[in-house]
């Protein structure tokens, strides 16, 4: 299959998302589509697999002209898209996801689909059991399975929209294997929408890069074995200045921890159906950046959870300031000036169908009633100053994940005792992540105190003054940041401390 997009435009309301953008895709190729977050990226993907429809040009498959009225008619032409977000349902097993979309699926041959899954998975060295229900699974897992069931339905084109978001290294080395037998073996087209360099550069045959909406150029990627590292800072500096018109200042690092505690745990102890965290004793200085690593599933999600009172903890103290807050709930903990930022936006961070200006009211706790000429001159205030691209009355959904992420940053008090953040920088491209650590670190200068989860090891040494491991429930500190090396780290969290 070959791929053509003929001068295709979306508007959303006065925002030109796509600006006439051509594009040719052969089969056979792995192609990455970079640019900066509200760059156009995930919309016209959207507009090639059938989630959105383009208000002019064209489509043309094999240099045949065609039109479809939804992601389903999408897939009988041989085109499907990996959300960043798997749409998969968490009622289901694997096995029902699996045959969930097809024209048999109320009236399945469970055998065949079952042996087809199986196949399938041990072909790509995938982890998935038919019979484990869907909220088991972690974000790569799902993935896999997303991967999968459109391999089933017999897609032609795949794209992802940024598919290692919140997966481990191990975890996208078996999905670039995937993707690469695909493409190279089967000659299926691979389109994929990232903002991180490395796996752009790593997996792909060429780029093509937008910019506010435009394709301001294409470049052939080089090959991965002859790649030095002064070869890779190129590589990475042509691409950041086609994405963004200028090289990015280099974030220089700094410490701010001060001697007063801001948090206390005794010998804490969390638990859920799979995991054990023990006995964790930690002081939380103000002004200290405390990072969080660990593959998928280690534990730093559940403890985020509990040491700001979202999970109940089943042994030992929290302390904040002088108030014991073991055992109290999250909104004593934010009475306190422990606020909690979810990896999840559109999940529990803001709510859909909602505009700017409403979630600026939702935290507007200065005003008996709404005076809604107020927030919203409030909420074009807030937009200037986080530079968000949108409209007050614009609802969330609306906006790109940069700028969603943005609007979460302008909710936020302006200088709360502890901030926790679950990857504070998910799915933003380089000049968006360097925008909010820029807003972190001016709330850290003032002696907020920060502690963030990343599967980034180069953003958790980039910014940590301390750094703890997760491996299947223990915690491993690293206390010397600056002399830790990518890969040392990259050991610790494979559970090489545990040895």
């Amino acid at each position: 299959m070959n791929i053509t997009l003929n001068n295709i435009h979306k508007r959303f309301g006065p925002v030109h998302a796509n600006k006439g953008i051509t594009a040719a895709f052969g089969e056979g190729q792995i192609v990455g589509i970079l640019g900066e977050n509200g760059a156009g990226k995930s919309t016209l993907m959207k507009i090639l697999s059938g989630f959105q429809p383009a208000d002019s040009g064209e489509i043309l498959l094999d240099n045949n002209h065609i039109r479809y009225d939804g992601p389903q008619s999408a897939l009988a032409y041989g085109i499907g898209m990996l959300q960043q977000d798997p749409l998969d349902v968490g009622a289901f097993t694997v096995l029902e996801n699996y045959v969930f979309g097809r024209s048999d699926r109320f009236l399945p041959k469970w055998r065949d689909a079952e042996q087809e899954l199986l196949q399938l998975v041990q072909r790509f060295g995938f982890d998935l059991d038919p019979d484990t229900p869907i909220e088991n699974l972690s974000i790569a897992q799902r993935q896999q399975l997303e991967i999968i069931r459109l391999l089933g339905l017999g897609v032609q084109a795949l794209i992802l929209d940024e598919p290692t978001t919140g997966i481990s290294a191990e975890q996208k080395a078996t999905l670039f294997d995937a993707l690469r037998r695909l493409a190279h073996q089967d000659k299926l087209v691979v389109l994929l929408v990232s903002h991180k360099l490395e796996d752009v550069i790593d997996l792909c045959d060429s780029v093509i890069v937008l910019r506010s909406g435009e394709n301001v150029g294409s470049m052939l990627m080089p090959e991965t074995h002859t790649l030095s590292p002064a070869l890779m800072n190129e590589t990475k500096a042509r691409l950041v200045q086609m994405m963004f018109g200028q090289e990015l200042p280099q974030q220089k690092r700094q410490s701010a921890a001060t001697s007063r505690a801001i948090m206390q745990l005794n010998n804490l102890h969390v638990q859920d159906k799979r995991l054990h965290i023990a006995g964790v004793s930690l002081t939380v200085h103000a002004g200290e950046v405390i990072g969080l690593a660990g593959l998928d599933g280690s534990g730093q999600e559940l403890f985020m959870r509990a040491v700001c009172g979202l999970t109940r903890t089943a042994e030992g103290k929290i302390h904040v300031g002088n108030q014991d807050l073991t055992g109290k709930p999250y909104r004593q903990f934010m009475t306190n000036g422990v606020v909690f930022g979810a990896a999840g936006r559109l999940e529990e961070g803001l709510i859909a169908g909602l505009t700017l200006t409403e979630h600026i009211a939702l935290v507007d706790d200065t005003q008996a009633f709404i005076d809604w000429q107020t927030l919203s001159k409030a909420t074009q205030e807030k937009i200037a100053h986080y530079n968000v691209r949108g409209r007050p009355s614009d609802e969330i959904q609306q906006l790109s994940g940069g700028n969603q992420q943005r609007v979460l940053m302008a909710l936020l008090p302006e200088q709360p005792e502890l901030l926790i953040l679950e990857q504070p920088t998910r799915g933003l491209d380089v000049d968006s992540a360097h925008w909010i650590w820029e807003q972190l670190l001016f709330r850290r200068q003032h002696g907020t105190a920060i502690i963030f989860s990343s599967p980034e090891l180069d953003e958790l040494v980039a910014y940590s003054d301390r750094i703890l491991v997760f491996y299947s429930g223990r915690i491993h500190e690293v206390t010397d940041v600056s002399g830790t090396t990518i890969d040392q780290l990259g050991h610790l969290i494979g559970g090489e401390f545990s040895q």
